[in-house]
């Protein structure tokens, strides 16, 4: 079947603006772009401290303007733009979209009773943390999602900053428009989808707060099943210092072929793998053994068998050998032809303030430069009111 036959992407036809920020926004409106919608970025002007123009990686598919949200012209523009979009992505702190006098149902739905106003904070907008800065790491830990991650006796350690920014913060932001899109269909009208990374990063962490009734994640921190404390779910070192094997054998019949393919014979190692009394002599053993041979060699012992043993492969060995990131959900309208909204993974950012957003507003609006808006020190304003100022 040919390409121009294919499913297009199931956004395809959404209007978004997204107003510029950093890593869980902008990558709620990547996940929107790549499945589809028209994501219009909207950046500070140049002469912003806040401007950050080659930060933001995550700007594939996306397009952007410049304006200025303290300059009435400016943000009468944004206005007439957001009355003829479906989403609206706002990442600021509580308060600050109202005294700019846009707030969501006092203004924004009552001129586009459609539109979707997707509003993310890191901590929640109502409690004690709200009106104070933080990143990632201040987030999970008061969501309880830190306390949970590191090693026995050692400080809480934070896995670089994807579970508040991207998954609690990022996805769960993208679920909620989802879903608001949904009821849309049903009732014609838009609303607020209230997001935050405390309770987004809680909410990822379901499983392990409810497991910790039970033995598997009822010890401490790093001493559990899946946190680092059993030794068949583990990295370990190969010969080749500083590569690594992954080992995920938590089945009995997974955990038999990882014997078998390490070379233990029978008496080697403990025989009641589930007493974590034995975890330290086995993992001492899985330690010794791993290093005899290279990664590449463990990879060739373990290639194609149950053993849940895989390399831990590192992100410039994906990019050498051509590997594609794909999107992680594949859509399949037509058998045999999945929905691929990325052939090229790896790219991303490069979108200055202003690449492409006139091209946009005429696709959206029919708008031209000179007619409808006009540049005054790199940011749109009104036609004939580029003076007007708070």
């Amino acid at each position: 079947m040919s390409a121009s036959t294919s499913p297009a992407p199931p956004l395809a036809g959404l209007r978004v603006v997204e107003l510029a920020a950093l890593a869980p926004a902008p990558f709620t409106g990547l996940l929107l772009a790549d499945y589809g919608a028209s994501v219009l970025r909207i950046d500070r002007p140049p002469t912003s401290p806040m401007v950050r123009p080659t930060a933001d990686l995550l700007a594939r598919r996306k397009t952007s303007i410049t304006l200025d949200l303290k300059n009435p012209s400016s943000r009468r523009i944004l206005l007439d733009i957001l009355s003829h979009a479906d989403i609206f992505i706002e990442p600021f702190r509580p308060g600050v979209l109202e005294r700019l006098g846009l707030g969501p149902k006092e203004v924004l739905l009552k001129r586009n009773p459609r539109l979707i106003v997707a509003r993310l904070t890191g901590f929640r907008r109502d409690g004690r943390y709200k009106d104070m800065a933080g990143h990632d790491i201040n987030y999970i830990a008061v969501s309880g999602v830190l306390s949970m991650l590191g090693r026995k006796g050692e400080s809480p350690y934070a896995p670089g900053n994807i579970l508040a920014d991207f998954g609690g913060g990022g996805v769960m932001c993208f679920m909620g428009i989802l879903l608001a899109l949904l009821a849309r269909q049903r009732t014609g009208r838009g609303q607020v989808v209230e997001s935050n990374m405390v309770d987004g990063s809680a909410y990822l962490a379901s499983m392990p707060r409810l497991s910790r009734q039970f033995p598997f994640w009822s010890g401490e921190r790093g001493t559990n099943l899946l946190d680092g404390g059993c030794p068949y779910y583990a990295t370990y070192e190969t010969k080749d210092e500083g590569k690594y094997f992954a080992v995920g054998a938590l089945e009995p019949k997974f955990y038999e072929e990882l014997i078998r393919g390490l070379g233990f014979s029978a008496g080697e190692l403990p025989a009641d793998r589930e007493d974590k009394a034995n975890w330290p002599a086995i993992r001492a053993a899985f330690e010794r053994r791993f290093r005899e041979k290279t990664r590449k060699e463990w990879e060739d012992v373990f290639q194609g068998t149950d053993a849940c043993a895989t390399p831990v492969l590192e992100q410039r060995e994906l990019e050498r050998e051509g590997f594609e990131q794909r999107l992680a959900v594949g859509l399949d309208d037509t058998p045999g032809i999945p929905f691929k909204a990325d052939e090229g993974g790896w790219t991303g950012g490069g979108l200055a303030p202003g690449d492409g957003g006139e091209e946009t507003l005429k696709s959206w609006l029919g708008w031209e430069r000179g007619r409808d808006f006009e540049m005054q020190n790199g940011t749109l304003v009104e036609v004939g009111k580029a003076s007007a100022k708070l």
